[in-house]
């Protein structure tokens, strides 16, 4: 047991480059992970790390072995957390990552029907529109779009996730007639800053024959957040380019509508992450397949949809 506890150290400090934030995510103390990775280089007879008081980089030999235990250990403990759940049902803590209106608007309002099938999960929801580290932050599961996929992590589509250009019956009115891409030019956007790497993409129009166009429509003001953008259209100041899940209740209330509703941005998918192992714990699986459940059962991929 000693040994495995010696592993578990060298495993999260590898995943996080720091012996006191491993100690943190392991309720330990510094000293005492230092001290159980140095027994576990003196068994092994091979230095894991190399210290300098900045930095824990892996040796050679660290980075082989944490290849060979890493996701034994892992299973391991979904194991151990499986076995130990309330009458074999999924229990514990889920920590999950979303984007912050996102989750509002579409998970938040499942959370009732997920606790009453699986009470004995206690949820850990953090609302956050940049990506987070799956594995180094210790999430379960994430949700959003737009991600790289690390190594280690699996997504599961959720929705494509499309971006359409609107605005309010006023300000469409106070125009000329938008027949094509190119008469965007002269209107007023309100574009999305993105939260990652605080610039303002350039994005290319697709229509529904698969024509592309570049968006040449000029930013009168830019926004971090679609929701945000929706609100500032519905006042008649510009035309917004935003994700279908924050326009949909817009469009559906008729206080925005879309502008060139041939065309869409195409921005890949939202799914839902989590970590690849063999044995996944029982919290994560309930919560991945119940989340799929529900997309399908409330047809989100198809209302999400621009085409």
């Amino acid at each position: 047991m000693e040994t495995f506890s010696s592993i578990e150290c060298f495993v999260r400090s590898a995943e996080v480059g720091s012996f006191a934030e491993a100690a943190r995510r392991l309720s330990l103390t510094p000293a005492a992970v230092g001290k159980s990775v140095a027994k576990l280089e003196a068994r092994l007879g091979v230095r894991l790390f190399q210290r300098s008081t900045r930095s824990l980089t892996l040796t050679e030999a660290g980075q082989l072995f944490l290849g060979e235990v890493s996701a034994s250990l892992h299973t391991i403990q979904n194991a151990v957390a499986n076995l130990a759940s309330a009458e074999g049902r999924p229990a514990g803590t889920l920590k999950v990552s979303m984007g912050t209106v996102f989750g509002r608007l579409y998970i938040v309002p499942l959370l009732g029907e997920f606790l009453r099938r699986f009470p004995a999960i206690n949820p850990d929801w953090h609302f956050d529109n940049r990506q987070v580290d799956l594995i180094g932050q210790g999430f379960d599961a994430a949700i959003g779009g737009g991600f790289e996929l690390p190594q280690g992590v699996v997504a599961r589509k959720l929705t494509p996730a499309h971006r359409v250009l609107v605005a309010s019956r006023d300000y469409l009115a106070q125009r000329e007639t938008i027949h094509e891409p190119d008469d965007l030019r002269h209107c007023d956007g309100i574009l999305i800053r993105s939260p990652q790497t605080g610039r303002v993409r350039s994005w290319q129009l697709t229509s529904r024959r698969q024509e592309h166009s570049p968006l040449s429509l000029k930013a009168r003001m830019t926004m971090s957040d679609s929701e945000a953008a929706c609100a500032t259209a519905v006042q008649g100041l510009g035309i917004a380019l935003v994700s279908m899940p924050f326009a949909v209740g817009y469009l559906n209330a008729g206080t925005l509508q879309r502008v060139l509703a041939d065309w869409y941005v195409d921005d890949g998918n939202i799914s839902i992450y989590y970590a690849e192992h063999k044995l996944l714990p029982g919290k994560t699986r309930a919560f991945v397949d119940f989340i799929i459940e529900q997309f399908a059962g409330q047809q989100l991929a198809q209302r999400f949809s621009a085409v």
